[in-house]
């Protein structure tokens, strides 16, 4: 997953608007993203061990 948003943001860095935006800004913003889809993933990964949907 950290690899997928690694390669975003070397994608957006190297086509997209992503350039620019200040160096500091996008790495705030890219570990904003990796955090959000780390606590997404626990919590699915969770919710799938007691059988759950939520």
């Amino acid at each position: 997953m950290l690899f997928l948003v690694a390669a975003l943001l070397l994608l957006g860095v190297v086509l997209g608007t992503v350039a620019h935006a200040p160096l500091g800004f996008t790495v705030v913003a890219a570990v904003v993203i990796a955090v959000w889809l780390g606590v997404f993933a626990l919590r699915e990964r969770h919710a799938r061990r007691r059988g759950t949907s939520h």
